[in-house]
């Protein structure tokens, strides 16, 4: 089924939508989120309609567990991938970079696609998409066709980043900061869950690192059937009325014009630059300062965990605020403590570290919430959202090899640790400016 607008997914925008959280909350007492969410014509349309809004709520929390475990599970298990592959360092290495990478190319397309199809639909093909990719790589032969499993599934993922904020915003105008919480909190679930599961999961099935890698498609499958049964009652319902289109006379919305765009652009590619960077290298760091292996897994997965309770908190706070400048400010402040400990005391202070920069590492579910409210409509958020996702992984790419670059050269963590910590900066600088109470359909 075409689509022309993209909140045909769920109900009709209210009139009041299209104004700042804080004068639709001030209009009077909300609804329950997803009693908010039914439209009229759902409303009469009979239970299974009623329905529909929580089964978007389950579809939500499964494809936000999908969106990392394609990535975190083979991280698990790299040695074994690249032993049994015979693959090259160099080639282990680009893995490394190519997430980032598909989720910027595809993350551009998801707008048209959504046009065309709904966010619905292009969310449960994601998902397919993911199943699919996840399951047919270990077994699409060498190094090529594990590749492309990858880039498959990858694809599913960066539709799916792009759109599920547009989701919460079609259906969930007035609690976006909770609707939001909920899912980063289950974004960075599956990104824990797939790193401490994976090499255990992996000895259980029998320790082939191909069903170890496998396993993870079940998760991917299941997420298809909640966004199945909402595609098929929304095409069994009257077409919702149209929401977020432009008025007569009105002039386009440019992205790419708007100051606001750009700045939650940087803003969200410096985050996922610190947050790649300390994935890939934090372990590192204290295993060079004298920390056991062990132990130095440990304090990723600290650094991982820290994120669960706080994605679910931190949405719904800067949701009530007119400025997200302060928490940027507070989260870029714990990034540059974090980096100031590695720095001078990385053995002696690790823990304390990493907890740090487990909390500066949020700045991921904060962007997210802005970018729902820096736009009044789901169609101005499905363009805000392609635009700082996409511009913001490209931005990301060169981090984590410029580090290993200056720790090659260098010999030592001095430089690398300068440089993360540099870029705190302009990201606490960008992020204010991003923060600002304003929507980009004002900068027109």
């Amino acid at each position: 089924m075409a689509h022309d607008d993209l909140a045909t997914l769920g109900p009709a925008a209210e009139p009041s939508t299209t104004s700042p959280p804080e004068l639709r909350d001030a209009a009077g007492p909300s609804r329950p989120a997803a009693e908010e969410a039914v439209p009229e014509h759902s409303r009469e349309a009979g239970p299974a309609a009623r329905w529909l809004p929580r089964i978007v709520i389950a579809g939500l929390v499964l494809a936000a567990l999908n969106l990392r475990p394609a990535i975190t599970s083979l991280g698990a298990l790299m040695k074994e991938v690249r032993d049994g592959l015979g693959m090259s360092g160099t080639v282990a290495g680009l893995l490394t970079s190519v997430p980032a990478l598909c989720f910027a190319v595809f993350g551009i397309a998801a707008p048209r696609l959504a046009r065309r199809w709904g966010p619905g639909a292009v969310v449960c093909a994601g998902m397919a998409a993911i199943a699919v990719g996840v399951a047919v790589r270990p077994y699409a032969g060498g190094t090529t066709g594990f590749l492309a499993g990858s880039a498959l599934a990858l694809a599913g993922i960066a539709v799916s980043n792009v759109l599920l904020p547009v989701v919460i915003k079609t259906w969930f105008p007035r609690k976006v900061g909770p609707m939001t919480g909920l899912y980063s909190m289950a974004l960075a679930l599956g990104t824990s869950l797939a790193a401490a599961l994976t090499v255990p999961m992996t000895g259980a099935v029998g320790g082939s690192w191909r069903t170890g890698l496998t396993v993870w498609a079940l998760l991917a499958a299941l997420a298809v059937l909640p966004w199945l049964a909402v595609v098929r009652q929304r095409r069994s319902a009257p077409e919702a009325p149209r929401s977020g289109a432009r008025a007569p006379g009105e002039a386009p919305l440019r992205i790419t014009s708007s100051p606001t765009a750009w700045a939650l652009a940087v803003f969200f590619g410096l985050q996922a630059t610190a947050a790649y960077i300390t994935m890939g290298w934090m372990p590192q760091i204290f295993r060079d300062a004298g920390v056991s292996a062990g132990t130095a897994g440990v304090l990723l997965a600290v650094t991982m965990a820290v994120g669960v309770p706080l994605s679910f908190v931190l949405p719904s706070l800067a949701s009530r605020m007119r400025h997200q400048g302060p928490l940027v400010a507070v989260l870029g402040l714990c990034g540059l403590a974090g980096y100031t400990g590695l720095a001078l005391a990385p053995a002696a202070g690790s823990w304390a570290w990493a907890l740090l920069m487990g909390i500066a590492n949020c700045s991921f579910p904060l962007a997210l919430t802005m970018i729902g409210m820096r736009s009044s409509s789901p169609a101005g958020v499905v363009k805000l959202s392609a635009f700082a996702q996409s511009v913001g992984y490209l931005i990301s790419i060169p981090g984590p090899l410029l580090v290993g670059t200056l720790y090659q050269h260098s010999g030592g963590w001095g430089l690398p640790i300068a440089l993360m910590a540099g870029l705190m900066v302009p990201q606490i600088a960008v992020g204010v400016l991003a923060g600002r109470d304003r929507r980009i359909e004002d900068e027109r």
